[in-house]
């Protein structure tokens, strides 16, 4: 038995092992209810985690709207300079400006042989062989043509699939056909070409693979969905994070613009575009097919939560800062009070009508409403204090969430946490990028918090193994197991700590701005971290209450680099420890479970581990760091542990 392989051993004898440590454990002694919201998640649209990732929309620039139209469209054999008379040319047309689709393309074909438009998709376009992509498109038919013909063309130039679709009609039409591939390619693209010519019209070009997350048409990438539902999250807080705030008020998320035909839904440049000069990404922006609705339906399918988080009329601290006037807050209280209509009403309301007609007549039962994402100073809270009067006025029972800004200490801190506790804030989200020490040094950070003010949510956290925003972070081992020791905290707090959540949630592996990440992903593969491993086992094995386990009659918050929490979980009659070990030696540990006389003689243990704090998942290596599971016999009263090195094990006793 290897310590990689499994990196504890359960030892069922009663003798005294040379330096073994003690802990009691008091089942029978609860001291806080663990909410089911405490384990969630956290989706924010950076490092092409929306377009391009978990929507599984493979055209970029469908409908021609990014601020360079053709943007994400080639035309091998076309030239702005010249006639294009052995191929053809397509031309952005602009509509009136009071339409949400503000372009088409006019394509004009002067030789059928030698014209072709591409599209590049997303790093290019994931095609699996034997899968089917369902391809729709507006067409009006100007003049001569009369066969559009879709290809899904490889790497290498060859055509892996393709259909050709009849189009008539000077009028626009609505246009649809499959392609099956008969071939995987990780970087296709869409190629269009044309039987006749002539002169068409063509707008919101779109393919998505017919294996969707739960078959929806037009719906989510399966496998980026089920790593999100193997958490089994309590929450999803959406849609960010800065991207709630923008780099200015104009360019802010406004929730109302992505909800309704997904044809008008206005696109915006996503503000990571150009954030980070090492990671310049001038493609990036929102199509919105990944709207609110989507987010309320995908908490629904994960059975969790729905955490919407609104802008209060700030942009982004980080970059302009830019106010909306007091005078002129109506129309951002107005958005969040209609949000909760969107989210909640009756379907003869204005904004339940909206969500009954696509498709969801039941209300999603929302509960909570954070304002402002990482916002401080004095402005935030003038502007809170207006949205907390106005959603409690008409809507009593809904949760505001509050920040304390974008750091877990210092003086906006400070002076956020004295301001929320004036105003009797409900939930206040704290926010923590440090390295990791600074995580295994906090295990006790709230030990000592007040807990006659307001609750905490925990809504951004991630280990940084170089430096905020570095380039250069990796999720590696040695962060993931200072994450675990900084949860038991959380947990053994759960009296004030309710909600949890890591960030950022996804990154693709080409199109990333930031690091580290909980999921990466390419265009066909997709993995957890480490840090995402450590994540699902607190989440998935969570008890209803925190008890007692005590090294010397304290909490193990980290004596000899030792870190626990224990609870109990009434429906299945189990205790259930989480261990870290954060130092290099293996360590023995005995437990006394004071009350019980005896309890099952089969024990469940999960254990995660590395061979090197440096080690880490990679999409050719998923499961370098994988959390392995055994089930071990005791005698019933005696149980006595060895746990490897730099580990967390799970451990689940049946009473």
């Amino acid at each position: 038995m290897t310590r990689k392989l499994l990196a504890i051993f359960l030892i069922a004898l009663s003798v005294n092992l040379v330096g073994q440590t003690k802990l009691v454990v008091k089942p029978n002694d609860p001291i806080a209810k663990i909410q089911p919201t405490m384990y969630g998640i956290f989706f924010e649209d950076i490092n092409f985690a929306a377009d391009g990732g978990i929507y599984a929309e493979l055209v970029k620039n469908r409908s021609f709207e990014f601020f360079e139209p053709m943007m994400g469209w080639l035309e091998p054999n076309s030239d702005r300079h010249s006639l294009n008379l052995k191929s053809g040319k397509a031309t952005p047309i602009k509509r009136s400006s009071d339409e949400k689709n503000q372009h088409f393309i006019k394509i004009e074909v002067n030789d059928p042989s030698g014209y072709s438009i591409i599209n590049e998709g997303f790093r290019g376009m994931g095609i699996k062989k034997d899968d089917t992509y369902n391809l729709t498109f507006l067409a009006r038919e100007e003049k001569g043509i009369n066969h559009v013909i879709f290809s899904l063309v490889a790497q290498d130039g060859s055509i892996i699939g393709s259909d050709t679709v009849a189009v008539n009609g000077n009028k626009w039409e609505n246009y649809a056909t499959s392609i099956r591939a008969d071939k995987t390619c990780p970087k296709a693209k869409l190629q269009i070409t044309f039987a006749e010519k002539g002169i068409i019209d063509m707008d919101m070009i779109s393919m998505f693979p017919e294996d969707t997350w739960k078959g929806r048409p037009k719906g989510l990438r399966k496998d980026l969905v089920q790593l999100l539902a193997d958490m089994q999250p309590g929450f999803l807080r959406f849609p960010g994070g800065c991207i709630v705030e923008g780099r200015t008020l104009d360019r802010r998320y406004q929730w109302k613009k992505t909800v309704g035909p997904i044809e008008e839904r206005e696109n915006l440049v996503n503000r990571w575009n150009t954030e980070f000069a090492h990671r310049l990404t001038p493609d990036y922006y929102q199509s919105f097919g990944l709207g609110f609705f989507e987010y309320f339906q995908l908490a629904e399918d994960l059975g969790a939560q729905p955490l919407p988080i609104l802008s209060c009329g700030m942009a982004c601290q980080f970059n302009t800062g830019e106010l909306v006037p007091m005078e002129e807050l109506d129309p951002y209280v107005d958005d969040a009070l209609d949000l909760i209509e969107f989210a909640n009403g009756d379907p003869s309301t204005e904004w339940g009508k909206v969500r009954a007609d696509m498709g969801h007549p039941e209300p999603f039962n929302l509960k909570y409403i954070g304002i402002g994402n990482e916002q401080w100073g004095p402005e935030y809270f003038k502007r809170y204090k207006i949205f907390d009067k106005a959603i409690k006025e008409k809507y009593p029972d809904i949760v505001v969430v509050s920040g304390s800004g974008p750091f877990p200490d210092g003086e906006y801190f400070d002076y956020g946490w004295e301001q929320l506790k004036k105003l009797h804030a409900e939930i206040v989200d704290e926010h923590y990028y440090r390295p990791p020490q600074w995580f295994l040094d906090n295990a006790t950070r709230y030990d000592n918090y007040d807990r006659s003010g307001p609750k905490v949510f925990a809504g951004e956290y991630a280990a940084q193994s170089v430096a905020i925003a570095s380039p250069k972070n990796k999720n590696n081992w040695d962060c993931a197991l200072s994450e675990a020791a900084f949860i038991t905290g959380m947990e053994r707090n759960a009296d004030l700590v309710i909600m949890t959540s890591y960030a950022p949630l996804f990154a693709h592996v080409d199109g990333w701005q930031w690091t580290p990440d909980l999921i990466w992903f390419d265009n066909l593969k997709s993995m957890g971290s480490a840090n995402y491993y450590v994540q699902k086992m607190f989440s998935t094995n969570t008890g209803d209450d925190v008890v007692p386990i005590l090294l010397d009659g304290k909490d193990v918050t980290g004596q000899d680099g030792l870190y626990a929490t224990a609870s109990v979980k009434n429906s299945t009659n189990e205790i259930i420890l989480k261990l870290v070990n954060s130092t290099n030696t293996d360590k023995s540990l005995s437990f006394d479970f004071e009350g019980l006389k005896k309890f099952g003689k089969k024990v469940t243990v999960i254990s995660l581990t590395g061979s090197s704090p440096d080690d880490m998942n990679t999409l050719d290596n998923p499961k370098e760091i994988y959390p392995e599971e055994t089930i071990i016999k005791t005698n019933g009263k005696d149980m006595k542990l060895d746990i490897g090195a730099k580990s967390l094990v799970v451990v689940k006793i049946k009473k």
